[in-house]
């Protein structure tokens, strides 16, 4: 292949990344500018160009559809043996291999989920959460694992570094030497454990990474935003002393903090490597420039030292519609008000499956699920179980595999047709059956179906009819790489679910404080990463952008709920940025009200005064907060700190407000939490007794979204 005519259709910036063939190379690459079209040119013009072979190629990415796309697009550019794998397949490989020859014996059995492991480490040392604290546990271990926090370190580093537990440290340090002990025991392997391991070989014995990386001598990583210490070090263990390594990524698409990952190796790319070449993408192609406005808006508040390395994108579409601000009284409000909006787009021609509705956690769906269903509107909820792991899809896939023998040879019905007589012994009836699992599980089969009738127009365009044959190796293929076929409904996903993809339209809802940012993100650092968040949620939209907050809880609640700060600015009659924080410094919110002295600590902030300066404050007071939240955190099954942390309890009881704007004006209130504590704390305030003081209303659960990209 001629290498010049790989670069045709390259934008300026897409071309000089192509054209840095050799590392250390560094694509800063913000939304919608094609990172992915450009590191696949660059890929198959080192190729041409004779720098590399294909096969010395590794190119890892972070889910395996991305992977499979990635495969896609270089065999279309004449490079198919180019290898493309998330970081856990090519452990995988690579610790397979040479498993017999470094430990020998039967290889670990894979554990894709840690949660029975678990629970019976758990269990083994007297600890037994719920199911939510279970989850919150595996989470926790998986955060320890991959950020290199040993069993008996973990206590001492996460009371240095004020993170918060799922139980107190002592207990999670327990049930996770134990889940480690339970793990060697029975021979099991998880994802940490397998990129830990494969590290060790390939840094432990010289004749392995001497084949290693006489095998793979070309890198390149995509979303290297999201790279967290483990991943790392796998990767410098490929790498050995060498550089041919091209980075991609976007530090203001970092929101997986939460989870291990670090933009500092991409923000600090430059620092390691002082001869690299850094390219930066800003033409983006997916959004109108309404909708980019709005992403360069929100990003270019952002404070941190992840700011410094933001983007700021030039639109490349034509103009669209401006975006909508719209404000509800209540939640339920909300959610028809989008489903009617909705389906007005539908009946003017928008596709069902180019419109999304965002939302910050999982619990907020269930009231869009039913809106939606109230107007006829079809929908599928992204972020539940994998779809090939799902029961039906199983059984539906073991039909359709034996139907393929039964048929072969002598197909006489069209494809379309075959399939879905298969599949009506299984669920796929005509119209949506009522009920939600009811209906999820026809929306899966229905995929299906709709997959076969894709295939069969594709296959009659190419004047040959698609056979069952052709259908099965086609859900094979699909299956090796996780790509799951489509439902053409309006998508309801989380924000992290979201990132990645893009639609038309995308709604964005119950953007009030307390929700966006969510209720529990307390420092400086937390809160930047939601409006990471934000910012990825705005940039999903091609077209049309909606962004919606409602005022109360449920109909005839109190409307005292504001709308996110990230909206500052961008709604009418908005206050602007600056203003907010003038009127911050204005309060005394950032000066100790004892001693005057600016205050930078998010703790003192949230107390009003330096931490070792006096207070006066009433201690029976403390003590009644104290025990209400105790006793309201178990009733709700979540984590106290979840209601409120120590230090906004200790803010209430130096302040003792007497009214609700008194405790609006309390750092750590926002409108969430006013709303659904705001009269237990004012009755504990004024003399009640915690035992006499229920919370107001459901805590927030602890459904926060786990994010993995395996």
């Amino acid at each position: 292949m001629d290498p010049d005519r790989v670069l045709e259709g390259l934008d300026p910036e897409q071309t000089q990344a192509a054209r840095a063939l050799r590392g250390p190379v560094c694509i800063l690459a913000g939304a919608g500018t094609g990172k992915t079209r450009a590191i696949t040119h660059r890929i198959a013009h080192a190729v041409a160009s004779g720098v590399v072979s294909e096969q010395q190629i590794l190119a890892v990415t972070f889910t395996a559809r991305a992977a499979g796309e990635m495969r896609g697009r270089l065999r279309g550019l004449g490079a198919p043996r180019v290898q493309a794998r998330t970081f856990h397949s090519a452990a995988l490989r690579q610790l397979s291999f040479f498993w017999p020859q470094v430990v020998g014996g039967p290889q670990p059995t894979l554990i894709e989920s840690k949660i029975q492991a678990v629970s019976r480490a758990a269990n083994s040392v007297g600890v037994q959460p719920d199911r939510t604290g279970l989850r919150d546990l595996a989470s926790e271990i998986e955060w320890a694992k991959v950020t290199q926090v040993r069993p008996t370190d973990y206590e001492r580093t996460t009371t240095k570094q004020g993170r918060q537990t799922p139980l107190p440290a002592a207990e999670v340090a327990r049930v996770f030497e134990a889940y480690e002990e339970l793990r060697r025991e029975h021979n099991l392997l998880d994802f940490e454990s397998m990129l830990e391991l494969t590290a060790g070989m390939i840094t432990e014995y010289p004749a392995i990474a001497q084949r290693v990386r006489d095998q793979y001598r070309y890198f390149v990583v995509d979303e290297f935003q999201d790279v967290n210490p483990l991943q790392k070090l796998l990767l410098d263990a490929w790498l050995g002393d060498r550089d041919d390594l091209c980075v991609v990524g976007d530090p203001s698409q970092t929101i997986y903090s939460f989870a291990g990952a670090t933009p500092g190796y991409l923000t600090g790319f430059g620092a390691r490597y002082p001869h690299a070449t850094v390219v930066e993408l800003v033409r983006d192609y997916r959004s109108t420039p309404q909708v980019v406005r709005v992403a360069n808006h929100v990003i270019a508040q952002a404070r941190g030292t992840t700011s410094a390395k933001h983007l700021t994108l030039r639109a490349q579409r034509p103009d669209g519609p401006d975006p909508m601000y719209k404000e509800y009284d209540d939640e339920p409000a909300e959610a028809t008000g989008v489903a009617r909006q909705i389906a007005v787009m539908l009946e003017g021609g928008t596709p069902a499956g180019e419109i999304a509705v965002l939302v910050r956690t999982n619990s907020q769906s269930a009231a869009y699920e039913q809106a939606l269903t109230d107007e006829g509107v079809p929908f599928t909820v992204r972020g539940t179980a994998r779809f090939f792991e799902r029961p039906e899809i199983k059984k539906a896939v073991h039909t359709l595999r034996g139907a393929r023998h039964e048929v072969a040879g002598e197909e006489s019905e069209p494809l379309v047709a075959t399939v879905r007589q298969l599949l009506g012994p299984l669920g796929l009836t005509e119209a949506a059956p009522e009920g939600r699992q009811a209906r999820e599980r026809w929306e899966s089969l229905s995929a299906l179906a709709q997959l076969a009738e894709d295939m069969a127009a594709t296959a009659g365009a190419r004047g040959r009819p698609a056979t069952m044959a052709d259908f099965v190796d086609e859900l094979d293929t699909r299956m090796a790489t996780e790509h799951a076929p489509g439902f053409e409904g309006v998508t309801i996903a989380s924000l992290h679910s979201a990132k990645g993809l893009e639609w038309d339209a995308v709604f964005l809802v119950g953007l009030t404080e307390g929700m966006m940012p969510i209720i529990y993100a307390e420092t400086d650092e937390q809160v930047e990463e939601e409006r990471r968040l934000f910012y990825v949620g705005v940039t999903r939209a091609r077209e049309s952008l909606s962004m919606s907050w409602s005022l109360s809880r449920s109909p005839g609640g109190r409307r005292t709920r504001k709308p996110s700060r990230f909206l500052d600015g961008l709604r009418p009659a908005s206050p602007s940025t600056s203003s907010r924080r003038a009127d911050r410094r204005k309060g005394g919110v950032s000066r100790c009200r004892v001693c005057g002295t600016s205050l930078s600590d998010a703790a003192e902030r949230k107390l009003g005064r330096c931490l070792d300066c006096p207070s006066s404050y009433d201690e029976a007071l403390l003590e009644r907060l104290r025990d209400w939240r105790r006793t309201s955190a178990q009733e709700q099954k979540v984590p106290a700190y979840v209601i409120f942390t120590d230090a906004t309890l200790q803010a209430i009881a130096e302040q003792e407000p007497s009214s609700v704007a008194q405790l609006s004006a309390v750092s750590g209130v926002g409108a969430v939490k006013l709303d659904r504590y705001g009269e237990a704390v004012l009755a504990l305030v004024a003399g009640a007794e915690a035992a006499d003081v229920a919370a107001d209303g459901a805590g927030p659960g602890a459904d926060v979204e786990e994010s993995t990209h395996e």
